[in-house]
């Protein structure tokens, strides 16, 4: 009997990656789907990392969204930039903020901002909201 096995985290990586971008462009997962001839339900598993993507798929998923292939590979699980150590935290943060709807409209909002004092103000809003005290600063 062949049990379920979780995803491979290479997958997962890609898959997020795969969401990052197509969330940057504004595009739904149908969309992409219709773009490459298949489910918005596949482009989830895709996604989600449940579904490995293969060669072909991931070249024609790379043209659709405008990135070379390597963009789904950058700071992957098991890259050389990871053994340096603290990239990978940060990294996994930044990338969980720009997957979500909130953070990529906060983004787009916030690099609109000319004046760099609104932005430092609204940072030092953000991080009081938040219960930070000067962090890094």
């Amino acid at each position: 009997m062949a049990s379920k096995k979780s995803p491979n985290p290479i997958d997962i990586h890609v898959g997020s990656r795969v969401r990052l971008r197509r969330m940057m462009l504004g595009m739904s997962q149908e969309k992409l789907g219709e773009a490459l001839g298949i489910t918005f339900q596949q482009i989830q598993k895709y996604e989600k990392g449940t579904n490995r993507v293969g060669a072909s798929r991931l070249q024609h998923i790379a043209t659709v969204l405008k990135v070379p292939v390597s963009f789904f590979f950058e700071d992957a699980p098991g890259s050389p930039d990871e053994a340096v150590g603290f990239g990978e935290q940060s990294h996994s943060y930044v990338v969980d903020f720009l997957s979500s709807s909130e953070g990529l409209s906060l983004n787009k909002a916030f690099v609109r901002i000319k004046d760099a004092r609104v932005r430092r103000r609204l940072v030092d809003l953000v991080q009081s909201l938040a219960g930070e005290e000067e962090a890094g600063a």
